[in-house]
């Protein structure tokens, strides 16, 4: 895992370009590693790769970076004008890269079509151009700028301006609909639009809102679903699968864990990571909680820790144990004192950049100290010290996307019906590599921990995108059941009983990062 910096230059005679690494930590996720920025021995060019190759090249147990430069190149010599944009679209897996075409004087820079991976630009006052994994400061937070990861882009060094040489080349859906380039057309997403079916919802009377089922046992029309309940389980499992097998030993350490709520979407993944990892290897359930002043004052905790998702992570890990007893399951708690917040808050707002709202901070600060793992690990006899070990934290961000998990899903569906509700996801679906995964990376990898979302895997999307609206949710039925019912079923096939009635919680409200000091900031607010 590389942090990437690039300088694009202005002279005289043109444009210029200074191309360096930083290494962030003495980290890989590869059993291959290679300082750098990589250097074609043949033309020269550079390659600065972040990112995890899952598919789309025959890699084993080599270095994904040296790999993909190789394919680069041979894909350079039988096409130089397009060689990029059809290498990128072969390539499932998280990154941000710069590639320097040394022969052509082009400079490529982007982010995975999802924006998994972090990468910045700012024109300096200079005029120069500086793309880079992280911002230099927080001062200049309007400065920086995350790159639309819905393109790749491309710095033309044979013009005089830096500001007129910056070509734009999008993705495309493989269903096309736009009007496109000859360039364009070998950027095809590896999944189409997300199916607006509503036509196989059934009558209102089928249902009621008011029916609570209290682990989904009595759920109706369970043939029907059931199709759809085992696809899901093979995709998520293929994509699990993929982001742990190249993890490097670890010894006895454990080399994956679990950032760890309680929630119907961390759940699935433990349940399914304990499927394909071997039996000896422990997993770590990491699960954060804040003091957070203003809430110790309104009420009597008997610890200031006893947050929600401090209650929902225990019963999880309680679940997790009746149904794999012979697994390790390591549950830590990370208990975070509000000094430690207020030492560590420039610092992590600082990683925030350029996203610098209350609901930044909120969202960030947990996930930063979740991701450093220091904790107590908790056992039936003991309590611990405890130092996290995984080199690779899976996150559910995604579910609640494809899966109608938000509020405003809901909202929809009350206000408007069906349709709405298909159109509601459609959008957060378009919307996703326009969100916060790019600030969720830089905050996660300070701690030098790789962050994976199974749930935004190619086939993942691919398979919830075609599947109809009615067979992923339905809010009719009350909330903590409608809402994301597809994947509740699959936990609840899975024997996680209790986890898949569970309603949704937001991070800073489960582990009490909201609000800390005054109940009248509002998400939005800039810090």
């Amino acid at each position: 895992m590389c942090g990437i910096q690039v300088l694009i230059t202005q002279t005289s005679d043109g444009a210029d370009t200074e191309t360096y690494n930083e290494i962030w930590a003495n980290l890989t996720a590869t059993n291959s590693r290679r300082a750098q920025p990589l250097v074609s021995q043949t033309t020269g060019d550079i390659l600065c790769w972040n990112g995890e190759v899952f598919g789309g090249l025959d890699i084993g147990n080599r270095n994904d970076g040296i790999e993909l430069l190789n394919e680069l190149q041979r894909q350079k010599t039988h096409d130089p004008r397009t060689y990029i944009q059809r290498t990128m679209s072969k390539i499932e897996g998280p990154y941000a890269f710069v590639y320097v075409d040394r022969e052509q004087k082009h400079v490529w820079y982007a982010r995975d079509y999802l924006g998994r991976r972090s990468l910045l630009t700012k024109t300096m006052d200079s005029g120069a151009m500086l793309v880079s994994s992280v911002a230099d400061t927080a001062d200049e937070s309007t400065a920086w700028t995350e790159v639309a990861a819905q393109k790749i882009y491309c710095v033309d060094l044979n013009t005089r301006s830096l500001d007129g040489g910056i070509l734009e080349y999008s993705w495309q859906y493989a269903a096309g609909g736009l009007e496109i380039g000859a360039e364009d057309e070998h950027l095809v997403l590896p999944f189409g639009r997300v199916d607006q079916t509503v036509d196989d919802i059934g009558p209102i009377s089928d249902v009621a809102s008011s029916v609570q089922l209290s682990d989904l046992a009595e759920f109706p029309d369970i043939c029907k679903w059931q199709p759809y309940i085992d696809r899901l389980k093979s995709e998520l499992t293929q994509a699990v699968k993929s982001r742990v097998d190249s993890i490097p030993p670890n010894g006895t350490h454990a080399r994956c864990g679990v950032l760890f709520s309680g929630g119907v979407d961390c759940m699935v993944l433990a349940a399914i990571l304990t499927t394909v990892l071997p039996r000896d290897e422990p997993i770590e359930l990491f699960n954060v909680a804040f003091e957070n002043p203003r809430q110790t004052k309104l009420q009597s905790l008997d610890s200031v820790y006893d947050v929600p998702d401090r209650k929902t992570g225990r019963l999880g890990w309680n679940e997790l144990e009746r149904i794999d007893p012979h697994r390790e399951w390591r549950f830590i708690e990370c208990d975070v004192p509000y000094s430690q917040v207020i030492e560590h808050k420039p610092h992590v707002q600082q990683l925030l950049v350029p996203s610098c709202t209350v609901m930044d901070m909120s969202i960030g600060i947990a996930l930063w100290f979740a991701s450093r793992g220091h904790g107590t690990r908790v056992t039936a006899t003991s309590r611990t010290e405890y130092m996290g070990q995984s080199r690779v934290l899976l996150l559910g961000m995604g579910a609640d996307e494809q899966l109608g998990g938000y509020s405003r899903h809901r909202s929809a569906w009350d206000k408007s019906g069906p349709h709405a509700l298909a159109r509601e996801i459609a959008l957060d679906v378009e919307r996703i590599a326009t969100r916060n995964l790019g600030r969720d990376d830089r905050v996660v990898s300070d701690n030098a921990k790789e962050a994976r979302f199974p749930f935004l895997a190619a086939n993942v999307v691919a398979f919830l995108s075609q599947t109809p609206i009615a067979y992923k949710m339905d809010m009719r039925y009350a909330r903590g059941v409608g809402e994301k019912l597809l994947l509740r079923l699959l936990a609840r096939q899975l024997g996680l009983v209790q986890a898949c009635v569970l309603a949704k919680r937001a991070i800073q409200f489960g582990a009490r990062t909201a609000k800390m000091e005054s109940s009248q900031t509002r998400g939005q607010d800039f810090l």
